[in-house]
């Protein structure tokens, strides 16, 4: 888990399963996309860095993080992947529209996974400001992409030796 004081790009190298072999789905949501391209970039770059290879990597997008679940869903019904990544960024603003959003997104993410038996990762910032959403889409607490790829492997190597 991320606090305050981790920097979400930092974690020990040698504590990641080998991806190579590994299929990943992203799910990138475009409503802020500044923020979700950022993220997307480090996710790719991470899985890369572990083994994964170009063709084992598909991407798809959606208008927002509220459709992030069936979008999930859609690259999990396809049955080709070990893992989905699922990246999005809603900031709070003056209505209460953020908590539904952040609320059918993480509960739809969740329901995915179990429903499919498949590691459907929650990479949704859930930032106050638009610098707390910089701050964590690579800049000075990292990027909450790669944290999500490492996810991703880690859980698919888990449901792999099980």
């Amino acid at each position: 888990m991320a606090d305050k004081k981790k920097n979400l790009s930092e974690y020990d190298i040698h504590a990641v399963p080998n991806a190579k072999g590994m299929r990943f789905g992203i799910v990138v949501s475009e409503w802020n996309d500044e923020i979700t391209f950022e993220l997307c970039r480090g996710a790719i770059d991470t899985l890369k860095k572990h083994g994964a290879g170009d063709d084992d990597i598909d991407m798809h997008y959606v208008p927002g993080s509220f459709e992030l679940p069936l979008g999930a869903q859609f690259v999990a019904q396809a049955g080709n992947v070990d893992a989905v990544i699922c990246l999005g960024c809603v900031i709070q603003g003056e209505t209460r529209h953020f908590e539904f959003i952040c609320n059918a997104a993480a509960d739809g993410i969740t329901n995915v996974g179990l429903k499919f038996d498949l590691p459907v990762i929650f990479g949704v910032l859930t930032p106050d400001t638009w610098q707390q959403a910089k701050d964590r889409a690579g800049g000075k607490h990292g990027n909450k992409g790669d944290e999500a790829a490492i996810t991703a492997i880690k859980m698919a190597e888990l449901k792999r030796k099980l």
